[in-house]
């Protein structure tokens, strides 16, 4: 596969340095284009993105075989990789991993795990999921013990095939109101199932983070577990904040270059070395190209001022 990287030039006082960012960039193709998620344009959108040339990675939720089987070879022909997220079968689709009904939990791994045979029938070698709804602080416990279940099948799945499972973390308070939940529970959950599985990695994501009450620090606490990035926002609404990955510097939106560069600085202390993706959604008067083309030129910007103030300290 090829890595393509950001480059910056930076100068501070008589240092100059042309650094390239150490991590693949990707973008979840379903969020960019919506119309994905309901089989429209698929080829059309991952079209878009391969002749974008900026991308090493696409995620993409997990299509009609058929489909991902064309998808997967345009992103091979182009030297991106294709990962599969199995986010919307949990939120869209409703199976849950943590239901207390062991039957509906079950119809959930099964789901999933043959998802995860679509995934590998199609080269692709990361997948990942999330928890499903919080039942509430008084099931809380018996919803866990539910989801470990669940995780350690699947990933047995997943590792029979060589491939990686990534859990991502949502909200519990705002939006998706799902068990999991802060980030150091999720560590503690991941670190603990790591003694009997160890194809297990966490997916964060910055526009969780105001809905969480965390920032970007909190990576400092989990780096031995950080497998994925994604970087969106979260939106303000007359309703509480939203989980809505609306485009940068757009109405309401939360996040923004500070908090990538905040964000940056973080991965670039703690030597991490997995990729990052964009998680951007167009609103109805946006096009999916606007969205993406501001949304990287925040990572270049973030990019060049992180290295710039890095550059100001030794200079």
């Amino acid at each position: 596969m090829g890595f393509r990287m950001i480059g910056v030039y930076c100068k501070a006082g008589n240092l100059e340095l042309l650094a390239k960012a150490p991590w693949k960039i990707g973008i979840v193709a379903f969020m960019a284009f919506p119309s994905t998620l309901k089989g429209v344009d698929v080829i059309e959108a991952t079209e878009a993105l391969l002749k974008d040339g900026f991308f090493d990675m696409i995620e993409h939720h997990i299509i009609p075989i058929e489909v991902l089987r064309k998808v997967a070879n345009m992103a091979e022909e182009a030297g991106v990789e294709l990962a599969g997220a199995l986010q919307p079968t949990i939120l869209i689709q409703k199976f849950n991993i943590n239901s207390l009904d062991e039957g509906e939990r079950m119809r959930a791994v099964k789901r999933l795990k043959e998802e995860i045979d679509v995934a590998h029938s199609v080269g692709i070698n990361k997948v990942a999921l999330c928890s499903g709804p919080d039942p509430g602080s008084q099931k809380r416990e018996q919803a866990m013990k539910a989801l470990r279940a669940s995780l350690l099948e699947i990933c047995e799945h997943a590792k029979s095939y060589g491939i990686t499972v990534y859990l991502e973390n949502f909200d519990r308070e705002y939006d998706k109101k799902l068990l999991l939940g802060p980030t150091l529970e999720t560590y503690k959950l991941i670190k603990e199932l790591g003694e009997e599985t160890t194809n297990l990695k966490l997916l964060w994501d910055l526009s969780h983070a105001p809905l969480l009450h965390e920032k970007p620090q909190i990576l400092k606490n989990v780096k031995n577990v950080l497998g994925h990035v994604h970087i969106g926002c979260a939106e303000r609404t007359s309703e509480g904040l939203k989980d809505y990955h609306p485009g940068f510097y757009t109405p309401n939106a939360v996040n923004d270059v500070n908090d990538v560069i905040e964000l940056l600085k973080v991965l670039l202390e703690i030597r991490y070395e997995g990729g990052i993706s964009f998680e951007v959604k167009p609103k109805e008067q946006e096009n999916s190209l606007q969205v993406i083309n501001t949304a990287k030129g925040v990572l270049y910007t973030a990019f060049q001022r992180t290295i710039k103030e890095c550059l100001k300290k030794i200079s």
